[in-house]
């Protein structure tokens, strides 16, 4: 099968999947779900469906135990759409892409403000700040290329 295909598959489904929850479904642990993509294998009979919580772990569990309750909805919605021989069986996959993104911009944001407090002030000199931050102190002796200064 051409990928073009299975792609625009994957697209479908992405789209059946997120209006379907977004509109029709009425279960209370589905909250705060983002469908992110859809991937479909080339022979078209499995579907796996990407989705991202926001929440804590505990909340991420209750939504993917109610996803897999409404799978067999999804999956005969999805099927009315796509008109196609086999119904791609849906198998929906907690993404942490999100997570992760959130937790790395939390940390840089952390590093950027430790760094601005030590960062020097307006009046010290390249040599002073260098010095700092290599380690390195006025007594290791004359850098490559400098004269000692004895004569």
């Amino acid at each position: 099968m051409s990928t073009r295909r299975t792609a625009r598959v994957a697209s479908m489904i992405r789209e059946v999947v997120s209006t379907a929850i977004l509109s029709e479904l009425r279960d209370p642990r589905i909250r705060n779900v983002t469908v992110l993509g859809a991937d479909v294998t080339p022979d078209l009979r499995y579907a796996r469906v990407r989705i991202s919580v926001m929440g804590d772990d505990k909340t991420a569990a209750l939504t993917m135990h109610g996803l897999n309750s409404a799978r067999g909805y999804l999956q005969s919605r999805v099927g009315a759409y796509i008109k196609s021989r086999y119904t791609p069986e849906i198998r929906f996959v907690l993404d942490e892409g999100v997570r992760r993104s959130i937790e790395m911009s939390a940390m840089l944001r952390e590093v950027l403000e430790n760094g601005e407090a030590q960062m020097p002030a307006a009046g010290e000199s390249d040599d002073a700040v260098a010095a700092s931050v290599s380690g390195v102190g006025e007594s290791d002796g004359p850098r490559e290329g400098e004269d000692s200064g004895a004569t």
